[in-house]
């Protein structure tokens, strides 16, 4: 079940969060799911203490990167 969540934030930062969501071809919504889900599986981590670059470079992959699939097809097109 979905529900809707509003957010008071800064002009700027929805703005930055609108850029990084076209750039990384996912909604604002997803994005914070995304973060949501990251932050609820670091509270049942094995006590591992990720530094800030790790951290910062969570969620950035698209859901399909493990799919070796995905990355040929992004090769072939890379290297037309």
């Amino acid at each position: 079940m979905q529900t809707k969540l509003t957010l008071r934030l800064d002009d700027a930062l929805i703005r930055s969060a609108k850029r990084h969501a076209a750039r990384s071809g996912r909604s604002v919504s997803q994005l914070v799911a995304d973060y949501f889900t990251l932050i609820g599986a670091g509270d049942e981590a094995s006590g591992v203490e990720l530094t800030p670059r790790v951290r910062a470079l969570l969620g950035a992959l698209p859901p399909d990167a493990s799919d070796t699939g995905a990355y040929r097809r992004h090769l072939a097109s890379k290297h037309r």
